[in-house]
């Protein structure tokens, strides 16, 4: 802090001894030391609450930043929920009508052939006739030859 050489403090020392005297000069010497300590340690504890403060800032900045970092995220995820959103409204809308002109189609097709309709109910009979519950007979063996030309006629009446 200051400059002060050895050959200076010996000056100081001797005109202490001289002024104060040598009965008082080692209370005084003493008393200067206790209250150079006293002052290193508020200097001290002054450069640890400053070093404090600016970690404390530094946090505080820091901890704007990751909350903005996290803001702008979460308004990036909202706006793409959103386009998904919005996407998805437009798809089920577009699979309702589409479903509902299907039904419409199927309803005046039938008002249209009511000729087809007790053929494609004895077909829905035989389906409900086959039992179900059995497990399949026809796993692990090869498929028989009449389910191949069974398969090409049903293809031929659909047609």
């Amino acid at each position: 802090m200051f400059d002060i050489g050895f050959s200076e403090l010996v000056v100081i020392g001797v005109v202490a001894l001289i002024v104060i005297g040598p009965e008082r000069l080692p209370k005084v010497a003493r008393t200067a030391g206790h209250l150079y300590g006293r002052l290193q340690r508020y200097v001290s504890s002054v450069k640890s609450d400053i070093g404090r403060e600016i970690q404390l800032d530094e946090l505080r900045r820091a901890g704007q930043s990751f909350k903005e970092s996290v803001e702008s995220a979460a308004s990036g995820v909202e706006q793409q929920a959103t386009v998904v959103d919005d996407f998805l409204r437009k798809e089920a809308n577009n699979v309702t009508q589409a479903v509902t002109e299907s039904v419409a189609s199927v309803k005046s097709a039938t008002v249209a052939e009511p000729a087809l309709q007790p053929q494609s109910e004895t077909e829905h009979a035989l389906q409900q006739s086959l039992p179900l519950d059995e497990p399949d007979q026809n796993t692990g063996r090869a498929a028989p030859a009449s389910a191949g030309t069974a398969s090409s006629e049903s293809a031929g009446k659909s047609a």
